[in-house]
């Protein structure tokens, strides 16, 4: 990804984003994001899930499926208050942007 530090906080807001509006794991997030033109591998997005979730932004839970498991992750009230303080602070930086047209 060209500018991953940059990056990478628009990543996390996606996150927080699709948790906040239900659960996510994974490999669903990967391909959410592909969409978006990110192109983010398993080595880089898991550890940042489990960052986020540490810093108390996510929840996590473990789902059985047959023989496999899966992780799901959901925001916590501290993830959709950081997300809503985001979208404030995203909507101003787009507000200059547009002006500078």
């Amino acid at each position: 990804m060209a500018h991953q530090d940059l990056l990478t906080g628009f990543v996390r807001l996606h996150i927080l984003h699709h948790a906040q509006e239900g659960e996510i794991y994974g490999q669903w997030i990967i391909e959410e994001l592909g969409r978006h033109g990110y192109r983010l591998s398993a080595g880089t997005l898991y550890p940042m899930l489990h960052a986020l979730e540490r810093k108390g932004y996510l929840r996590s839970r473990a789902k059985r499926l047959g023989r496999t498991g899966r992780r799901l992750y959901r925001t916590t009230a501290r993830g959709r208050a950081a997300l809503e303080e985001a979208k404030v602070k995203l909507r101003e930086l787009v507000g200059e942007l547009i002006e500078q047209r």
